[in-house]
């Protein structure tokens, strides 16, 4: 295998970054890293906007990350913004400036996004992660604007909440209050506490956490360097952890700067980034905490060695999507027997169609989430099901997927239950383009003819096979029961198929031996 070079850029609330990784036979390798401090996030938070000076900065220096890609003949790059630039008044503007003045052409992430990326980038650091996963874990991702907080039963993420309570957002907030240093602490932990305790009462109930994995840039740079005491680099137990935050407490900004090598102004940060860690340790009760030092950039670059099939990862990230999805279709009190028996239709009908409908294994992929979360709806009204379930969806995060991805699904459920809007206009779903337009028709008309096959929810058949010849595609299905009931609601839904694909469903009833 021939080694390829790949350039990841993170343009983060208050820092840039960028890495140089190669891709050759023994995986992924750091070529080189660039870090450069520039708090964007305080103007973002605070003004809405991103001021022109820092504007001229940010110009300044992804251009100088331009120069660097150029001198190691870097083709293949990826760039993104994350909350600073996602929360601006100005967002394609600022990106538009950024391409124009650099030639760098910066995407947007949305939250969820983003921490999977992260996520994935814990990922990368193989036997830790897959050792560390296997008992009850937390992930704490700590940015600029919020934190996420993500939980795994049996090696699979399970529950994963955002909440806004970043290190830039919470300093703002004690600035704001004019409070003296001295109640910092105190008033960081109602901050933090109020939000956590709503976490505590919704997801965490009996879950017995013993690690924590922490994903930030001020803790874990101390921590791999094993000022804190710890016994191996990254990894610290919860009483030397304690100790290191009484010590914060009471040091000399200079002599904890000298000791810890943190930057003056960034001390005050490390101080709230060790608050959130401290009150997440005293809400689960986990007793070790491991910082893998690993950054947006690992991620970016790990996903891209994935689709381009330069590294093969052993854990399986669209599980863990769908994993997710159904604690959602859980927490609204979705029936699960119902969602897989309606998921192992559609699937079942997607790849016979695989030669006609022009879908992807991403789209399959939303597919799968729609039949999970397709009646959620139910759990605020029976009546108006179409409606409440695109609005569960669409403020639900749904970690992995795109803020667009997340509305396909929304739409896709919504006009299971629904008319189909023909006018994209009308439908809300003309500023996702006619690509994005066509994917919900096609996956609509999968779910609906699969929602006719058990639309009296009695789950009657225990095998069903689906084969396309010509224009026809033929559902086989095997039971002794009456489906009097399913064949009237299959043929009602049979139209809108043929019309999305030219192909005629049809049903082939053969009794069960």
């Amino acid at each position: 295998m021939a080694t390829k070079l790949f350039a990841a850029i993170d343009v983060g609330s208050y820092e840039l970054n960028l890495k140089i990784v190669e891709f050759g036979p023994n995986g992924m390798r750091e070529v080189d890293a660039v870090r450069y401090r520039l708090d964007l996030g305080t103007d973002t938070f605070s003004t809405g906007k991103v001021s022109i000076e820092k504007v001229d900065e940010l110009c300044r220096i992804i251009g100088e990350f331009a120069k660097i890609m150029k001198s190691y003949h870097v083709t293949e790059y990826r760039a993104y913004g994350t909350s600073a630039i996602r929360e601006t008044k100005n967002t394609h503007i600022l990106i538009d400036q950024i391409e124009q003045r650099t030639g760098i052409r910066i995407d947007v992430i949305s939250n969820s996004e983003q921490r999977f990326l992260d996520y994935k980038s814990v990922a990368s650091k193989g036997d830790d992660f897959d050792k560390t996963i296997g008992k009850g874990t937390a992930i704490i991702d700590i940015g600029g604007g919020s934190i996420q907080i993500s939980l795994f039963d049996n090696d699979k993420l399970d529950v994963t909440q955002n909440m806004k309570l970043g290190v830039l957002r919470l300093r703002e907030r004690l600035n704001n209050l004019a409070a003296k240093p001295s109640r910092h602490g105190a008033l960081l932990d109602e901050m933090i506490g109020a939000q956590l305790s709503v976490f505590d009462k919704l997801y965490l109930k009996n879950r017995k956490i013993e690690n924590l994995i922490i994903v930030d840039d001020y803790i874990s740079p101390i921590t791999l360097k094993r000022t804190m005491d710890s016994d191996t680099p990254g990894f610290i137990n919860a009483e030397r952890f304690e100790a290191f935050f009484e010590r914060l407490k009471v040091m000399n900004a200079v002599e904890f700067s000298r000791k810890y090598s943190v930057a003056l102004e960034n001390i005050s940060l490390v101080f709230v980034s060790a608050q959130i860690i401290r009150s997440v340790i005293a809400l689960t009760g986990a007793k070790t905490i491991w910082c893998p030092g690993v950054s947006l950039c690992e991620g970016i670059a790990y996903e891209y060695g994935e689709s381009k099939k330069l590294l093969v990862s052993p854990h399986d990230f669209e599980e863990d999507i769908v994993a997710c999805a159904r604690n959602i279709g859980k927490r609204y009190m979705s029936d699960d027997k119902r969602s897989q028996t309606l998921e192992s239709i559609c699937m079942t009908i997607f790849d016979a169609m695989k030669k006609r409908h022009g879908l992807t294994e991403r789209d399959r992929l939303l597919l799968r989430i729609s039949t999970i979360l397709h009646d959620c709806g139910k759990y605020i009204s029976l009546y108006n099901l179409a409606t409440c379930s695109y609005d569960i969806i669409m403020s639900t995060e749904i970690i992995g997927l795109s803020h667009a991805e997340r509305e396909i699904v929304a739409n896709v459920v919504k006009f299971n239950h629904r008319f189909f809007d023909y006018d994209a206009t009308v439908s809300g779903v003309e500023h996702l383009g006619e690509e994005a337009y066509m994917k919900i028709a096609k996956l609509t008309a999968i779910l609906r003819v699969a929602n006719g096959l058990d639309k009296s929810q009695k789950q009657k058949f225990g095998c069903i096979k689906a084969t396309l010849k010509d224009d026809v595609l033929t559902i086989t299905v095997r039971t002794n029961k009456d489906i009097t009931y399913e064949r009237g609601m299959f043929e009602m839904r049979a139209d809108f198929f043929e019309e999305v694909f030219c192909v005629r469903p049809q049903i082939k009833h053969i009794n069960k031996l």
